[in-house]
């Protein structure tokens, strides 16, 4: 296992073609200030141009935490001026996330508060352990989801649901979690279930699961006929692929298939 540091408190480990990107900031329970927003943003992006990686897995290195939000300490130092020069710091943080190329998976253990939880949720699926407590709770201190809460947690819930969810900021338990569908698999261990689960898809086609990926995110919210010519866009940019050509081959010789990756 390799690993690569981006800043203080962010890291990228190596597990073949699975990579970790780990929260790293255990004293402050990984609450995001600008100098971790950065770091996140900037880790996202070398992942996004590694071809290699396959699928990303974001975890903490906090017993007790995944992530309790931004930092309201800093937050708190703030004038006016410096918040509105502070918001694409920290919108690239959640961004660089929700836009990685590959299948992503968030291993929650702990609290995953706010813009803790809005990382998780911009993660294709989210894997917590019995530890886990998820909110939103941004309202009950004067302010809103600003990492992507009010867009991506209707979609994964709904909108009835998710409007409880935000306006009463009420923290969530792992087992509600799961059955609200806020998560999608209740595990012993977040980190060691979510690498198992990455260990899982990462042994499929890097060009199929990018281009699966990048349809089922473009045709969300499209009408069927709309959704359905997103579709057939991304399945021709993988027919023709070697990817394809090594699939075929292989299921037909009976063996595992040795990914191009192109």
């Amino acid at each position: 296992m390799s690993e690569q540091r981006f800043g203080e408190f962010v890291a990228v480990r190596r597990h073949d073609h699975v990579a970790e990107l780990v929260l790293d900031r255990p004293k402050a329970m990984n609450a995001v200030s600008s100098e971790m927003a950065r770091s996140i943003g900037a880790a996202c992006a070398a992942l996004a141009a590694d071809a290699s990686v396959r699928v990303t897995v974001l975890t903490s290195s906090n017993d007790k935490a995944f992530c309790v939000g931004a930092d309201l300490k800093e937050r708190n130092s703030f004038t006016d001026a410096e918040l509105v020069r502070q918001r694409p710091v920290a919108r690239g943080a959640y961004t660089g996330v929700l836009e990685l190329p590959m299948p992503t998976v968030a291993a929650v253990h702990g609290f995953a508060l706010g813009g803790g939880f809005e990382l998780a949720l911009a993660c294709d699926l989210i894997v917590v352990d019995a530890t886990a407590v998820v909110g939103l709770p941004e309202v009950s201190v004067g302010v809103i989801p600003g990492g992507g809460g009010t867009q991506l947690l209707p979609r994964r819930v709904g909108a009835a649901r998710a409007a409880e969810l935000v306006f009463t900021a009420r923290r969530v338990a792992a087992a509600e979690a799961v059955s609200l569908g806020l998560a999608d698999q209740l595990v012993d261990d977040a980190r060691e279930g979510a690498l198992e689960l990455a260990g899982r898809i990462a042994a499929n086609s890097p060009v199929g699961l990018r281009a699966a990926k990048r349809a089922m995110r473009l045709g969300q919210g499209l009408d069927l006929r709309a959704g359905l010519e997103v579709e057939d866009a991304a399945w021709r940019s993988v027919a023709f692929s070697g990817d394809r050509a090594e699939g075929v081959a292989a299921f037909n010789e009976k063996r595992k298939p040795e990914w191009p990756g192109e």
